[in-house]
């Protein structure tokens, strides 16, 4: 009897029917044509290479980068039925002796790997004597130094299209612009494989921006409106990390800190807390996150500016993969852009990959200060051209722009006037005509601009330059301790039909009202208390069998379940993401919770 992939979609893994583009990606895949697909977090990118892995007669390689990434994935395959294993560096040596030994015998159908243990001498000469048929790369941007997340272990990857000429290639990512994507599909399958992109929008998240006053008490004010919901909060250092865990923990929020300089026991401890346990928020660098399926989590949140665009797009893509509304909210300022110039400035790379990222933090930087649709600013880095999209900061709350010329024109004369060597700080304390111990030693207080700028404010200053910055009027000296000097459209200022106009900073975040998790939001009271009651019986199962919640079920199977009440099998086999292997484990055990509920409101 022949299987076809929208069988496979059926019967092993519970769906109904394929999304956008998974399969055109799995068709070519099973005609050996080589893929690297660029789809948005959550949009089932994971599929389009398991469902070939599960038509083809042979072994599926999957690189992952992370341990823990491909141990969720592993559990959630196993208990859909399929026959997969893990060789890592987490597991005993005869634990992956044993999953070896089920791949070489044939058993197995996907054998997930790092990069750095597949490419030994040792392991593909092993490979090589076995039937492969397919391998699947994820977090493809890895492989490039153009993206975001660079691996240098991944670079070797580019050799497998040498060592197993014919076995096609799926390489799969959520984040890559053009020059990305271009570089990637080059290194891994030359000019013989097709690149499938689709639609980078992820509508359900609510984008923000605001600029940092007090960060600690903003980030209270946002995590606190939040409280019980997952969130993950993104740092830019170790210590800020720890510092603001510790913060959120001491005002009665379930907070835990991950960086690169923890302990790594300690570092799974927390990760483990954050897949498991409900409204836990995780405080991080962006050592978290890469591949990280946790399917609810509610808001990401940065305290600092990122590395560039396709860092903020992937690290605000951990927010509502189950598609439900979702927020991300990002403090911003003057201090940022100069830590990550500095950062760009001490790489150990030629000037051209400088000047690449240096445009890149550019791009990032109008994002924050644009005053119009952020979705459109961020959607059209990736080569999109959207309507306005009606869910960010400036579409619900237009910003007021005010006419900053003359100001910006102050600002120009005081830093020419001073020799194009100060920083803000001392460049507004000049203007708002301050008596310091600076000022008077370098007598700027005989300046005809000194006491020009009073009717402003230092807060109103800080953000009139910092956009002037953002604007190419003035130019940040990164090498030094931040003097701002003046960019020829800067000097440009005092022509007359030259303007400058800014946005007027508020720094409240999106407020949330208190509201059900969003894939209980449309049930009734009483089918809300069933999903609650759902939902605590799969923590239950999870922690039994050490793996994710979501793993067992995902909300949105939960919500069906409350909403739908299935009282028999037949009818449990007809909920969302239950296939035949998940019907045999688990319909029992959810009837009797469900059945036993009903009877209680009888």
């Amino acid at each position: 009897m022949h299987v076809s992939s929208l069988d496979i979609l059926r019967d092993t893994f519970g769906f109904e029917r394929f999304r956008a583009g998974q399969e055109e990606i799995i068709a070519d895949l099973l005609d050996g044509t080589s893929v690297l697909a660029v789809m948005p977090t959550g949009s089932g990118k994971s599929l389009c290479f398991q469902i070939p892995a599960l038509l083809s007669d042979g072994l599926t390689v999957v690189v992952s980068p992370l341990v823990a990434l491909m141990e969720d994935q592993v559990a959630a395959l196993r208990l859909s039925g399929v026959e997969a294993e893990t060789i890592n560096s987490s597991r005993s040596y005869e634990n992956n002796a044993d999953s070896w030994r089920r791949a070489a015998a044939g058993t197995t159908r996907l054998l997930y790997i790092s990069p750095e243990r597949l490419m030994t001498e040792r392991m593909l000469a092993a490979l090589g004597k076995l039937p492969v048929k397919l391998f699947a790369i994820d977090e493809a941007h890895c492989i490039s130094r153009w993206g975001p997340a660079f691996r240098p272990d991944y670079q070797d990857l580019m050799h497998l299209k040498d060592k197993f000429p014919g076995i096609p290639i799926a390489a799969m990512t959520a984040t890559a612009d053009e020059a990305t994507r271009a570089d990637i599909a080059q290194k891994l399958f030359g000019d013989r494989g097709r690149v499938f992109v689709s639609g980078f929008d992820r509508p359900n998240i609510r984008l923000g921006v605001t600029m940092r006053a007090n960060w600690k008490r903003q980030l209270l004010d946002f995590v606190d409106e939040r409280r019980g919901q997952s969130g993950i909060v993104y740092c830019l250092s170790r210590k800020k990390t720890e510092e603001a865990a510790a913060f959120l923990s001491d005002n009665g929020i379930t907070a835990l800190a991950y960086h690169a300089g923890m302990d790594a026991g300690v570092r799974t401890t927390h990760q483990e807390r954050f897949m498991t346990e409900a409204g836990t928020v995780i405080v991080a660098t962006i050592a978290f996150g890469m591949g990280i399926d946790k399917p609810d989590v509610r808001y990401v949140f940065h305290a600092n500016l990122p590395g560039n665009m396709e860092a903020y797009y992937q690290e605000i893509g951990r927010a509502g993969r189950d598609g439900a509304p979702a927020e991300a909210l990002m403090l911003y300022g003057l201090d940022d852009i100069r830590m990550r110039r500095m950062f760009i400035d001490q790489e150990d790379t030629d000037p051209d990959y400088k000047r690449r990222e240096h445009k890149r933090l550019d791009t990032l930087v109008a994002f924050c200060e644009t005053p119009e649709c952020r979705r459109q600013a961020l959607l059209s880095y990736f080569g999109e051209t959207p309507e306005p999209c009606g869910n960010c900061d400036v579409c619900i709350d237009p910003p007021d722009l005010k006419d900053g010329t003359a100001a910006a024109r102050d600002v120009v004369a005081v830093a020419g006037a001073t020799g194009q060597v100060f920083g803000q700080a001392h460049l507004i304390d000049i203007l708002r005509g301050a008596d310091t111990e600076k000022i008077r030693k370098f007598n700027h207080d005989r300046l005809a601009e000194h006491g020009s700028g009073q009717d402003l404010s230092k807060d109103q200053w800080r953000s009139l330059i910092r956009q002037m910055v953002s604007a190419g009027l003035l130019e940040l000296d990164i090498k030094g301790y931040g003097g701002l000097s003046i960019t020829a459209k800067g000097a440009g200022l005092g022509q007359h039909d030259a303007t400058f106009r800014y946005r007027i900073d508020t720094t409240k975040p999106t407020s949330a009202a208190k509201k059900p998790p969003p894939a209980a939001a449309d049930l009734s009271d009483a089918d809300s208390d069933l999903f609650a009651e759902l939902k605590a019986l799969r923590l239950r199962l999870a922690h039994a069998q050490g793996v994710p919640p979501y793993v067992i079920f995902p909300d949105k199977s939960l919500a069906d379940m409350a909403k739908r009440q299935p009282r028999s099998r037949d009818d449990f086999a007809a909920m969302h993401g239950v296939g035949k292997s998940k019907l045999e484990k688990f319909s029992a055990t959810f009837l009797e919770a469900i059945n036993g509920f009903l009877e209680r409101q009888a």
